[in-house]
């Protein structure tokens, strides 16, 4: 009695540990990328902050130094993307969704910090202000909404 899966069975099983190696490559890959350029970030971060304190000249970098903070912490956000990807093999909703709100939110508060250093203000440019602002509003609730509507569904869960 022949117990051998057919061949065609094999082939596609082959192939598929294939596809999961070639996977779990680029997956360490964007890891490693998103790892390294967080670190970088992270000193230059700190090298800047220390120099613009120490010439009195922090309250003039303060929006871009919060933007580099909040852009590192996207780029956290992705590597736990990555990492429960890697881990898991599935994608799942709730990393992705908390990356989107990350980003939305720090698209706020960089407008809202650029907008008030700007001495003047036209008609126009209060419209596109108050437009972005209102189009990221509505963002941030669906992806709110959608965040405790995921985690509320039975299933997956990923915890940290």
């Amino acid at each position: 009695m022949n117990t051998s899966p057919p061949p065609t069975k094999a082939a596609r099983d082959w192939i598929a540990r294939g596809f999961t190696a070639v996977e779990d490559i680029v997956y360490i890959g964007l890891g490693l990328l998103l790892g390294a350029s967080a670190i970088v970030l992270l000193i230059s971060g700190i090298v800047t902050f220390v120099q613009n304190l120490a010439s009195g000249s922090f309250s003039n970098t303060m929006v871009g130094l919060l933007d580099r903070i909040l852009l590192i912490l996207l780029i956290v956000e992705l590597l736990y993307t990555v990492q429960v990807s890697f881990r898991t093999h599935a994608l799942l909703p709730e990393p992705f969704l908390l990356v989107g709100l990350i980003a939305a939110i720090r698209r706020v508060l960089v407008l809202t910090a650029e907008f008030s250093r700007m001495p003047e203000h036209s008609e126009t440019m209060y419209k596109n202000f108050f437009l972005e602002l209102a189009i990221l509003t509505a963002l941030i609730l669906a992806v709110t909404i959608s965040l405790v509507l995921v985690r509320s569904r039975p299933g997956i869960k990923e915890t940290r």
